[in-house]
């Protein structure tokens, strides 16, 4: 993940269940790669829906990553694709545990796990979302939460994986596509409470090193602000990155 000597912003495109045409895709692509400054401070990838990544190359400007992936390297699971699969195709990079699929089709902390080992046992770096509710946060629980969820998923996870193959996302639920975020001192504070778990398992230089990105409505008036006073190292960007002049706009800030 270092390119002489240097650390770059992470911003990353979750496409969801978007768009709806691949010439859509292609208009996206092209203005991103066309707008985009190619540098070693950031490091773009961009998750669009399975079906489009084979007429995607994203070569110096960006890498590609997948929104999902199953745990077995293949057999009789339907409409599966597995981290193997992803590598097959040229992926880099896997979104796992994003909070939509916690919640619309039951992904549990375990489920979660075996992803993220079979994506390092494959070589995709896996995106590993964590984050809270409104509920949970309101009832302060959102430490206890994110703890867990960080506990669970990374079990059996050897350190060597951690700090080169491994990003964590923190995506307050209550964020995600309202329109509301914390402030810039909150996410730091889960920042820094995810160092300190980092820290219990593994140990402080592997805590000091990993890469916690923000997620939940950026957009390009609030991503410095997530980055410089938050001091999170990149972006998952999700609603924004789908309006590709304002995804390139996030981009060159960096």
């Amino acid at each position: 993940m270092f390119e002489n000597g240097i650390k770059p912003k992470i911003i990353v495109a979750n496409w969801k269940m978007n768009p709806v045409s691949f010439k859509e895709a292609d208009n996206i692509i092209r203005t991103v790669k066309n707008g985009i400054k190619i540098s070693e401070n950031v490091k773009v990838v961009i998750c669009p829906p399975y079906f489009y990544i084979p007429n995607i190359k994203g070569g110096k400007s960006f890498d590609i990553g997948v929104q999902n992936i199953f745990w077995e390297d293949s057999g009789a699971y339907t409409g599966e694709i597995s981290a193997k699969m992803a590598k097959e195709m040229g992926v880099g990079y896997a979104i796992i545990g994003h909070s939509e699929r916690r919640m619309h089709l039951g992904e549990t902390d375990a489920i979660v796990n075996l992803k993220i080992n079979s994506a390092l046992k494959n070589n995709v770096k896996p995106i590993f979302c964590v984050g809270e509710s409104q509920k949970e946060r309101d009832e302060d629980k959102a430490g206890d939460i994110i703890s867990n969820e960080i506990e669970k998923g990374l079990a059996g996870v050897p350190s060597g994986y951690l700090v080169k193959d491994l990003i964590i996302a923190y995506e307050p639920i209550w964020a995600i596509g309202t329109g509301n975020t914390p402030t810039s001192d909150d996410i730091m504070s889960m920042a820094l409470l995810i160092r300190k778990v980092i820290t219990k398992l593994y140990d402080r230089k592997t805590a000091d090193n990993l890469p916690i990105i923000y997620g939940g409505s950026v957009n390009d008036k609030n991503a410095t602000d997530f980055v410089e006073k938050a001091g999170m190292e990149g972006l998952l960007v999700g609603g924004a990155s789908l309006n590709a002049s304002e995804f390139v706009r996030i981009v060159n800030l960096f």
